[in-house]
């Protein structure tokens, strides 16, 4: 059983390509949305999650990188679902802890059909990461991939910094997507036939 998808969203500000194989060979390639850090934590959700992606973004980054790194989630996010088809067989419930040097962060994913997300980092991380990617928005990538491959997310920072230092962003920030990778990972993997229902569908 194939379980890929393409999705092609194209709107006044940006068009996305997306492709995923949720049993992937562990390649992930041409992943372009001009956001270098966006680029380096989708390749990280690839690699750890051994997910085949292949992303090609366009977007209006003459504004800003919200409308880009935001389309790009929802795109993926729709990719997850069309390729995880009715679940039937898969693991459904799945968490990952990730350190990465001080940083510690966890990941609990539902694949529930319902969207919900829950997101705790530390407050006071740099505003920026180099000059196209604000912190912020790691939130709303969040939030938008999980509504849209329709599954409950929790993400959180477990430990920011060691005593008395300042939370590196870099650090925080890709031990959430390194996290969400290997969670995605269990809870997509096919473990069995039925729909790990009591409804019968997912």
């Amino acid at each position: 059983m194939s379980r890929t998808a393409h999705i092609v969203r194209t709107t006044g500000e940006t068009s996305v390509d997306v492709y995923v194989d949720l049993d992937g060979t562990d390649k992930t390639v041409d992943i372009a949305t001009g956001v270098g850090f966006y680029d380096h934590m989708l390749h990280q959700l690839g690699k750890h999650g051994g997910f085949d992606l292949k992303i090609a973004v366009k977007g209006d980054l003459h504004i800003d990188a919200h409308h880009t790194m935001e389309d790009t989630a929802i795109a993926l996010g729709q990719a997850f679902a069309e390729a995880l088809g009715d679940k039937a067989g898969v693991v459904r419930f799945a968490d990952a802890s990730v350190p990465l040097d001080e940083v510690l962060a966890r990941a609990v994913v539902d694949l529930s059909g319902r969207p919900y997300m829950v997101h705790e980092e530390p407050m006071d991380i740099a505003p920026m990461i180099s000059t196209d990617y604000p912190t912020s928005m790691t939130r709303h990538i969040l939030e938008s991939f999980a509504y849209h491959a329709r599954i409950c997310l929790h993400v959180t920072v477990l430990r920011a910094a060691n005593p008395g230092q300042k939370p590196d962003a870099h650090h925080v920030i890709e031990a959430q997507f390194k996290a969400l990778a290997r969670a995605l990972k269990y809870a997509t993997r096919i473990d069995g036939t039925d729909i790990p229902s009591t409804k019968g569908v997912l």
